[in-house]
C-alpha cells in the first residue's frame, strides 16, 4: 500500500487498484474532537456535523462525492447486498432501508461503497473486465464464515465475473504480532479451515492463549475462492500498533472513531 498526503489528510491507497478510486483511512485531517479526534468515520457519539466534514474532507480527497457514499450496519455476518442507483446516499444522509449485511457490491458508476474498521480487516474487490466493485467487512467471525470467498461468489454468481480476473485488496488490521485470542476462537478457526494452523501460533507466555494472523487467512480464503494470488494486494499493517495513525478497538475500546474504506467506479 502507498500513503497519500492531500493537505491535512492521509490516507492508504492499494497499488493493483489503479484505474479505480479507493482508499483506506487514517485518523488525520479530520475535524472531530477528543477519543475521535480527527478523521472519525463513524457516526458513534461523534457530532454529526463533524462526521460529515470528515467524509466531505475524504471523498474530495479521493475525487468523490460524500453524496453517493453508501454503508450498511456491519454485524460480523456473511451476509452480501448488492447496492443499486436507489441507495445512493443512504448512511450519511439518508435511512438505511437494509440492515445486517458485512459487503456490498455494485456496477453503477459513481456509487462509493464504504466500509468501517478499527482493527477488522476489509477486503477490496474490482473486475476492470465487467467493471465491479465490492468492499466486505471480515473480522474474526467474518473470516470464520469466509465473507471474502462468499463476497467473491456473489460477484460471480450475479454479475458474470470471473474469478481470474478480480483483483483484492486486504486493508491495515490487527496484526499477528497483537491479535490474540483464546481457545474458543482458535477451535473456530481449525473448524473453518483445515490450514489454520499454518496462521496460529502458540502464545508461549500465557497459557491457553494463542495469536491468529487475520491478513493470512483472508489472504488464503481469496486464493482458495479463486483469486490468483499475484492479484492479492495485502497490505500487512498492523492497526494497533500505530495508534498515532490508525483506531484501534483492542487498544481504545469503544471510546474511538472508525476508519473507512472507499471504493468507486
Amino acid at each position: 500500500m502507498k500513503l497519500i498526503k492531500k493537505g491535512d489528510v492521509e490516507y492508504y491507497v492499494f497499488e493493483k487498484l489503479h484505474g479505480v478510486k479507493h482508499c483506506f483511512s487514517t485518523r488525520k485531517g479530520g475535524v472531530s474532537e477528543g477519543c475521535y479526534a480527527t478523521m472519525n468515520l463513524g457516526w458513534r457519539e461523534d457530532k454529526h456535523e463533524n462526521v460529515i466534514e470528515n467524509y466531505r474532507r475524504i471523498c474530495r480527497a479521493i475525487g468523490c462525492d460524500c453524496r453517493n457514499t453508501v454503508w450498511t450496519r456491519q454485524i460480523h455476518t456473511d451476509r452480501i447486498l448488492n447496492i443499486t442507483e436507489a441507495d445512493r446516499g443512504k448512511g450519511l444522509f439518508l435511512e438505511r432501508e437494509q440492515e445486517g449485511y458485512d459487503g456490498i457490491i455494485t456496477k453503477c458508476k459513481d456509487i462509493v461503497l464504504t466500509g468501517f474498521s478499527a482493527d477488522c480487516v476489509l477486503i477490496f474487490f474490482y473486475d476492470p473486465c465487467k467493471e465491479v466493485i465490492a468492499i466486505c467487512h471480515s473480522g474474526w467471525r467474518g473470516t470464520v464464515l469466509s465473507i471474502g470467498a462468499r463476497t467473491v461468489d456473489k460477484m460471480v454468481s450475479d454479475y458474470g465475473c470471473k474469478r481470474e480476473n478480480i483483483i483484492c485488496g486486504i486493508s491495515p488490521a490487527i496484526g499477528k504480532c497483537c491479535f490474540q485470542v483464546d481457545e474458543p476462537v482458535v477451535k473456530a478457526f481449525r473448524e473453518a479451515f483445515e490450514w489454520a494452523d499454518d496462521f496460529i501460533e502458540k502464545d508461549t507466555e500465557n497459557e491457553g492463549h494463542y495469536y491468529i494472523d487475520l491478513h493470512g487467512v483472508n489472504e488464503e480464503i481469496l486464493v482458495d475462492a479463486g483469486i490468483l494470488r499475484d492479484n492479492i494486494e495485502n497490505s500487512r499493517i498492523c492497526t494497533m500498533c500505530h495508534p498515532d495513525m490508525f483506531y484501534s478497538h483492542r487498544l481504545m475500546g469503544n471510546e474511538r472513531g472508525s476508519m473507512a474504506g472507499f471504493i468507486s467506479l
